[in-house]
């Protein structure tokens, strides 16, 4: 009788197999949604605009589900300022961004968080919930502040590695503040040009990505110093 049971080395290779396509369809998906671009945001942004004095409220929860789904926040957030101006506009972009890291924060615990655990090991998947415990805020907030990164994607990750949901949305509030000013008045101004409005958006982004490169690198090698 053949015995059935997993050995390590077989849950190992599940373990692998299962993450790899969550990898996969990740992938996938950014493929159609950001380099394809199958999603018409102007045709959304019409869509929504039609909603009326809803329309806030429909852009905030269209627009968590799209970015959960990995359609570019930049074009999101634009859109929302050229729907609802620069005030207006970053608070309902706040919103959504929010949204959409919960949505992926969920998927991604749902999907990996299991499989990297596994993966990890009880001792170092130990150490990295204590990790999460002392600065999941902050390294979702220092996340956000980093360039070219997609914020959807991170989001992922860290539901796998259990991030806690209360600091997804805290972090990402926090961390995205300055990037959802500075997409929003850039739409903004596509709609009603502002050169000040304009000029802002550009000091904020700039300091912004000096200050996520700064902590990136801070954090790097933290992280190489606690490991040699």
């Amino acid at each position: 009788m053949v015995d059935t049971e997993d050995t390590p080395e077989t849950s190992r290779r599940r373990h692998l197999v299962r993450l790899a396509l969550v990898v996969g369809v990740l992938g996938v998906l950014f493929y159609l949604t950001a380099v394809r671009r199958v999603i018409d945001v102007a045709s959304v942004r019409d869509l929504i605009e039609s909603t009326g004095p809803a329309a806030p409220l429909a852009y905030v929860m269209v627009s968590a589900v799209l970015g959960a789904l990995l359609v570019p926040g930049p074009l999101l957030a634009a859109g929302s300022g050229f729907l609802f101006g620069p005030v207006l506009g970053t608070f309902v972009t706040l919103g959504a961004t929010v949204g959409s890291a919960v949505i992926s924060s969920l998927a991604g615990r749902r999907a990996g968080r299991d499989s990297a655990r596994a993966l990890l090991g009880p001792k170092r998947a130990e150490r990295v919930d204590r990790l999460l415990d002392r600065g999941g805020l902050w390294a979702v907030v220092g996340q956000r502040f980093v360039p070219g990164i997609n914020d959807a994607l991170a989001s992922y990750v860290f539901g796998a590695f259990g991030v806690p949901l209360w600091q997804m949305a805290a972090g990402a509030f926090i961390g995205s503040a300055p990037k959802a000013f500075v997409y929003t008045a850039v739409g903004a101004s596509l709609g009603e040009f502002s050169a000040p409005l304009l000029a802002t958006a550009i000091v904020v982004w700039c300091v912004t990505a000096v200050l996520g490169a700064f902590a990136a690198h801070r954090g790097w090698r933290h992280w190489r110093d606690s490991h040699q």
